[in-house]
């Protein structure tokens, strides 16, 4: 069976959630129209990846400043679902093609990084929300719990996500390979030349095709007043993509490609999971549970539990 997959290497329109579904749309719109089924967008593409701030948090002290930087990142998210997520299930539908697509999710007073997944009839299949946020991000993200570690079994494939530096938890990625992941995509903000050999090691270690796009964006397309401790050079690139798509034997297929924006595309010969299994199932064969096993807790952890 041969799939057609596309990874969207394209930029966010910072704080402004409303031109990011749209810009989205359009992009579902381009994949569909390349016969894409399944299409990936970067980490936090709704609304902003928040390149370059630290609120001006320091051990002991805030301040207002800080708070209202934070303020204006909150705006910028959504709920889920929600009215952003009925129309990025439209676009869905109207391509006819899967989506998974990283936004900046909030849920009480807290923000998560989330990857959504939805189906080519425009539902929402469900979602991630990143285990670990990474470094600075802890200042401003809250922690996934195991209650959302989806693979969805699709007629091309179990499509599941990893975020970002997610991808160097073993666990995790163990997880995923035991549930038989075989469209690993991994959206990120990670733009360096340290991600491709990664993306290729998960490839061959997963033995799985691996989608995996960063978002493009430039200083001048943020606000005028964003603090940015990278660059306040308008022709900045903060974050220059680096889109990519590996067969299960590591091999490149597509990408990886930086700088523009580029919706990239493979056809992907399923057949090649099974050849690739043949020498290598981590989670499989190729695993001593004599010596070594996991335990996943997938119970959602909530903080308060109302009982009538």
């Amino acid at each position: 069976m041969k799939v057609k997959a596309g990874v969207a290497q394209v930029g966010a329109v910072p704080f402004n959630v409303e031109a990011s579904v749209t810009k989205a749309g359009e992009w579902i719109a381009k994949a569909g129209a390349e016969g894409c089924q399944i299409v990936v967008f970067p980490e936090a593409f709704i609304s902003v990846y928040p390149k370059g701030v630290n609120f001006d948090i320091y051990i002991g002290g805030r301040t207002v400043r800080g708070r209202e930087e934070f303020r204006r990142y909150f705006d910028a998210t959504i709920t889920v679902p929600g009215p952003e997520t009925e129309r990025i299930g439209k676009a869905a539908a109207a391509a006819k093609t899967y989506v998974v697509i990283g936004v900046m999710e909030r849920d009480l007073g807290t923000m998560y990084c989330t990857a959504l997944y939805f189906g080519p009839d425009g539902s929402l299949l469900g979602k991630h929300r990143k285990l670990m946020p990474t470094a600075g991000e802890r200042l401003a993200w809250g922690f996934g719990d195991g209650s959302t570690l989806p693979v969805f079994d699709t007629p091309i494939g179990k499509i599941g996500a990893v975020i970002c530096w997610e991808n160097y938890m073993p666990m995790l990625r163990m997880a995923m390979y035991a549930k038989g992941v075989s469209l690993y995509c991994a959206p990120t903000a990670d733009d360096r030349e340290t991600w491709l050999p990664t993306m290729r090691h998960i490839a061959l270690e997963g033995r799985c095709f691996v989608l995996s796009t960063c978002q493009v964006v430039k200083r001048r397309d943020f606000p005028a007043d964003y603090r940015c401790a990278i660059s306040d050079d308008p022709e900045a690139i903060l974050m220059r993509g680096g889109a990519v798509i590996i067969d299960p034997l590591g091999k490149i297929l597509a990408g990886p490609v930086f700088d523009e924006e580029m919706l990239l595309t493979a056809e992907l010969d399923l057949d090649e999971l099974g050849r690739a299994k043949f020498d290598f199932d981590v989670a499989g064969h190729y695993a001593r549970p004599d010596v070594f096993t996991l335990t996943v807790n997938e119970a959602p952890q909530h903080a308060v539990s109302l009982k009538g």
